[in-house]
């Protein structure tokens, strides 16, 4: 499995950021694969296709040492696409611990849907102690006040693609949409919201790209 980091993101809503793609076999249970996931469409895709056959990316071992000779301070997003380093629902505890020593001093963030174990949610919870923030992704409003339930770390949530305002979870949790989706002069570089790990808020993310409609069914419960 390689991991590709591209230095600095095209993506006008990213901002000029680090940010790295993982190879499909970290993903697992999601229910957006291949059901309106962002990154199996576009350009995306095609990156992601050549990072998972292996013709781009770094070992792990190579990927860590180029997080940690970023420079101090630096704000980056970890997995464009794919999940937290191991097979399928698995978390690779030893190379994420790998990762959080290497983001020491930078401002890593990422997303994960692997919070199907015990030691899955233990390993997130450690990482967003030590300073690497895990977001725990939620399917839709429900799912958002569960996963917030368990106390390991932030969350945000998959809207459906009409949901462009704030709103509320059923258990009464604030949710602010992503600024980045709906302003054209915000990026994740200027809001950082999701590198807060301790933010009193959810993260809503309306779905979008050409998967939205696939995606909204799964948002709407």
């Amino acid at each position: 499995m390689k991991t590709h980091l591209t230095m600095v993101s095209r993506n006008v809503k990213t901002g000029k950021i680090p940010v790295s793609t993982s190879s499909k076999e970290t993903c697992g249970s999601c229910p957006f694969k291949g059901n309106g996931c962002y990154a199996e469409q576009g350009p995306l895709l095609l990156h992601w296709n050549e990072v998972t056959e292996g013709n781009r990316g770094l070992e792990w071992g190579e990927f860590c040492e180029a997080i940690a000779a970023l420079p101090s301070g630096q704000f980056w997003r970890m997995n464009q696409a794919g999940d937290l380093p191991g097979l399928g629902n698995r978390i690779n505890t030893g190379q994420l611990r790998s990762l959080v020593e290497a983001n020491e001093g930078k401002r890593g963030f990422t997303y994960t849907h692997k919070y199907n174990s015990d030691a899955n949610l233990s390993a997130i919870k450690q990482a967003n102690e030590r300073g690497f923030v895990v977001n725990l992704s939620a399917n839709n409003l429900s799912h958002a006040d569960e996963l917030a339930g368990k106390e390991c770390g932030p969350v945000v949530v998959v809207l459906p693609e009409t949901q462009l305002v704030n709103t509320t979870t059923p258990g009464g949790r604030k949710v602010v949409v992503c600024p980045a989706t709906i302003r054209d002069d915000v990026s994740c570089d200027s809001c950082r919201l999701c590198e807060k790990k301790d933010r009193s808020c959810i993260i809503g993310f309306p779905s979008h790209g050409t998967g939205k409609r696939k995606a909204s069914e799964v948002a709407n419960g």
